[in-house]
């Protein structure tokens, strides 16, 4: 795989040949492992300082899993996961503990992530408490300041997570992301379960706080029409591994492979005449096991371009024409952008 130098020297986070497989076992009392989900097989990228990075792909692709092993809610297999050149990969407790302070991550479900028992004041403040970040009337004080920062009610302080929407719950669990002063932020699907005006809401809102506080973000979507409103780069992930990465723009208007052509196609075009006239491109087939990975090219099993080449050698992910845009494909050059693309 051709590496990856990026032409500044701001890099906040760098991401190097990262896998993370989970051992699959058999037996009660003597198990022993029979095989692997390669739930990320080899990926490899940089954010920088201030910038947002979309992270797109089906269900089971391994967003997930590379924002739980980058926090290091797993502890990866192999690779390196560099934050200002700190190896998060190798760091185990007093280290990894201050870290963790400095990335934080808001999860999918805005319900599941906040313990029903506790008021979210309580919810917000506990990250401050835990890192001794101030008295019990300053922490309090900094509670009120973050729920108006996020556009909640400080009286709201004493109330439960079942009293609120999914959206205002989503905006606590925001708070409690920042209420430590991280400086990366790493969104799991922040608005899939939301409405969708209160998706539009809460996306202003993780790009207006990016402004004010000057945070970095890994965003994971599989909407690709959410990820154009944020991210400056888009990586698009297939089966484990990244096939295509490139800035937004130059993603959507010149993809060079055939799976992000495929996401393209589904995303809806806000102009009703080229959107009777589109051709949507249906894949065939599901997503390949994660536990027997085909070999060659991983997509050549739902790919309408493949040939022998791609079921017998795996393409190598390097750089194609454009400002570091990167792809895994061996006709790249012969993807040809979205119809309605050519029509604007």
């Amino acid at each position: 795989m051709a590496t990856i130098t990026e032409p500044q020297t701001k890099t906040l986070l760098e991401v190097r040949d990262l896998k993370m497989h989970f051992p699959l076992k058999r037996g009660i009392i003597f198990q022993r492992t029979v095989g692997h989900v390669h739930a990320v097989d080899g990926v490899s990228f940089d954010i920088e300082r201030g910038q947002t990075l979309g992270l797109v792909g089906e269900s089971g692709s391994g967003k997930t899993t590379i924002g739980r092993t980058i926090i290091r809610l797993y502890q990866p297999t192999s690779g390196s996961i560099l934050f200002e050149n700190t190896d998060l990969a190798n760091l185990e407790g007093d280290p990894l503990w201050r870290m963790r302070r400095r990335v934080q991550m808001i999860f999918q479900d805005p319900y599941a992530s906040l313990n029903p028992r506790f008021t979210i004041g309580s919810l917000i403040a506990e990250p401050m408490h835990i890192y001794k970040l101030g008295s019990a009337k300053e922490i309090r004080d900094r509670t009120v300041e973050l729920l108006r920062v996020v556009g909640l009610r400080p009286e709201y302080i004493d109330r439960y997570p079942h009293e609120f929407s999914g959206g205002q719950r989503q905006r606590i669990a925001v708070a409690r992301a920042l209420s430590i002063n991280p400086e990366f932020i790493i969104a799991d699907e922040p608005v899939s379960a939301l409405d969708v005006s209160v998706r539009a809401q809460v996306l202003n809102l993780l790009q207006r706080l990016q402004r004010q506080f000057d945070l970095t973000y890994l965003f994971v979507s599989h909407d690709l029409s959410v990820v154009r409103h944020v991210a400056d780069r888009i990586a698009v992930m297939y089966l484990g591994k990244i096939v295509e990465l490139a800035d937004r723009d130059e993603l959507y208007r010149t993809p060079r492979h055939p799976y992000t052509k495929a996401l393209l196609s589904a995303v809806p075009i806000p102009d009703p005449q080229i959107e009777k006239k589109r051709q949507r491109i249906i894949l065939s087939g599901d997503l390949p096991s994660p536990i027997n990975v085909p070999r060659g090219c991983r997509f050549h099993t739902r790919c309408p371009m493949a040939q022998d080449i791609c079921r017998q050698e795996e393409p190598l992910f390097e750089r194609k024409e454009g400002r570091l845009h990167y792809a895994a494909c061996h006709f790249a050059e012969k993807v040809s952008p979205p119809a309605e693309v050519t029509e604007q």
